[in-house]
């Protein structure tokens, strides 16, 4: 595709015009068609066709965690920008009526909410790190899980892989330094592998997660030089500014530490994820294959439709 074309506002209004995603009003806020929603069905089965001979532990979480949970994991430290809680009415029937007539006059009438103690789930590991912790020591040979959550992360954008609600799909290891390590490489390997069956073009480098503020700064480059993160990156809204759509992490000692996850000896458990965000994936399918999964190539329709 010539470069010119190459950006969000055409492939948004592509997969608007093609009926693969309906405008709500709202960035990064999209109804999903039939098509849409079975791609990324046929590539979930594809990573779990992978992953199941792990023997991973599949856990589904909603898309809200407790808010004292965000907290104490260090997510408000790190990226508050993103961050979104659930508020309700909670008043009685005079209340109510403030509410209706600051609703009728254009006022804002969502100050008479409160907090109900959910936050949205910013990714699918965060609530599994304190259910670990409540079941005790952690075994010699470690933890390994296959998750599944919608995910919230407030950054509207016209580009239609960098959703506000999405789903990710994840592979958590808890254990030791050198158990992770070997996890994240092997990951680091089957994840390419699946998307050159994909036949979607890519590459893989160093990379940092958006921490806030001056801080923040030191904190992503001390990440890069560490090597903590690595992402799979895949040319969807931008050629030069290509989409991450597999990220590779260490988290070191982060969630051992932050949930008291020990082995039996008392020693901290390491952590690390693979992460697969679905939309960004199938859009980059739909980007690079066309509109319509009847015309996609023969052996990218058998890498989907076989698993």
């Amino acid at each position: 595709m010539d470069a010119k074309t190459f950006d969000a506002k055409s492939l948004l209004d592509d997969l608007f015009d093609n009926g693969v995603l309906f405008d709500s009003g709202i960035d990064g806020l999209y109804g999903r068609s039939g098509d849409f929603e079975e791609v990324i069905e046929r590539f979930e089965a594809m990573v779990l066709r992978e992953g199941e001979k792990d023997g991973a532990t599949r856990i589904h979480f909603p898309p809200g965690m407790s808010r004292p949970a965000l907290e104490k994991s260090g997510y408000m430290k790190s990226f508050p920008q993103l961050a979104g809680c659930v508020h309700s009415f909670m008043g009685g029937e005079s209340e109510h009526a403030e509410l209706l007539g600051k609703m009728a006059t254009g006022d804002d009438w969502t100050e008479m909410q409160e907090s109900t103690g959910i936050a949205m789930t910013p990714a699918a590991c965060y609530p599994l790190y304190p259910t670990v912790a409540a079941r005790g020591p952690v075994p010699d040979e470690g933890l390994l899980f296959a998750l599944s959550s919608y995910c919230f992360r407030h950054e509207p954008s016209k580009d239609p892989a960098r959703m506000q609600l999405f789903r990710m799909r994840e592979y958590v290891r808890i254990g030791t330094a050198e158990q992770v390590s070997a996890f994240r490489e092997s990951w680091l390997k089957r994840g390419r592998a699946m998307i050159e069956a994909l036949d979607l073009p890519m590459e893989v480098d160093a990379a940092n997660d958006p921490f806030f503020g001056r801080g923040g700064k030191m904190m992503a480059a001390s990440q890069r030089e560490q090597g903590l993160k690595f992402e799979l990156l895949i040319p969807v809204a931008s050629l030069k500014k290509p989409t991450a759509c597999l990220s590779f992490n260490y988290h070191q000692d982060h969630f051992g530490e932050t949930w008291g996850l020990k082995f039996a000896d008392g020693s901290t458990c390491h952590s690390g994820c693979v992460g697969f965000g679905l939309e960004r994936l199938a859009i980059a399918l739909f980007r690079h294959h066309g509109m319509d999964v009847k015309r996609w190539p023969a052996n990218v329709r058998e890498a989907l439709w076989s698993a």
